[in-house]
Order: structure tokens, then sequence, then C-alpha cells
């Protein structure tokens, strides 16, 4: 399983312990993020990894930011993106469980970076339901 990784300024030291978690698992990594604490904007990191999931170079993408509503904003913006901020375990279950969200958005500055790893985990470990819930998820798209 691939994974997409971008994070802004608030996010390099979150970013850093999900990727030890992500080699340990032995998953691949797609790196898009900022690896300085120097102020950047967010949208220059999360479009790479929202095109990466859209374009199916990876199955799941994470985001990291100060508050996660920036990255989330943003991806959500891509047609195919379910992006799910989360800032506690059981909200990720819901977002992939429920939501089948493809994209993890963690706020850097409400959660500590173990929690963040273990959201991780969670995510990646979170089979979606299916059934009442993907006929709501099929009424997300607008026609165009």
């Amino acid at each position: 399983m691939t994974i997409s990784i971008g994070n802004d300024h608030a996010g390099t030291d979150y970013k850093i312990a999900i990727l030890k978690y992500l080699e340990e698992k032995r998953y691949t990594v797609i790196n898009h993020g900022t690896d300085s604490t120097s102020s950047v904007d967010y949208a220059d990191f999360v479009h790479p990894v929202a095109e990466d999931v859209e374009n199916k170079k990876a199955t799941y993408g994470i985001l990291i930011c100060g508050s996660a509503n920036g990255v989330a904003i943003t991806a959500n913006k891509h047609q195919k993106i379910r992006a799910g901020l989360a800032w506690n375990k059981e909200i990720v279950q819901l977002v992939r469980g429920h939501n089948n969200a493809n994209v993890l958005c963690i706020p850097a500055r409400f959660t500590a970076i173990h929690q963040a790893v273990e959201m991780v985990e969670v995510f990646l470990n979170t089979e979606f339901e299916g059934g009442r819930h993907q006929t709501r998820i099929d009424k997300i798209p607008l026609s165009c």
C-alpha cells in the first residue's frame, strides 16, 4: 500500500513520527511535505497529495497542519477526495467507516504526536462499512 503525505510547517515533527511508523510497517510513502518549520503555504503540499490519491498513485493520503481545516478544505476541492478532519481515534473510525475518507487530516496544534501516529494506524486499519453509508457518499458529488 502506498501512502502520500503532506504537511506545512506546523506538522513537520508529526510527519517525521508518522513516516517512522509507516516505514516500520513497510508502507510505501510519497512525501510531499516540508521538512522545515519555516512558514509555508499548506496548499502547495495538499494538491500533490490529493492528486496522488485521485490518480491512484497512492491508496490514501495524510495531511497535517495546525488546525487541519485548511488542508481539509483544500483537499476536498478535488472531486475524488473525501478528506476527513480528525483529532482522536474515534473520529478517525467514523471518517473511514462511515465516510470512506481517503485522506486523513490531522490538526497538529490540537493533538499530541503519539495520538497522531495512533490515528494513522486506525485510519489505515479501519474498513469502510458500506451499505447505507455508500448511499450517502453517492450523493456527495455535484453533477456539472
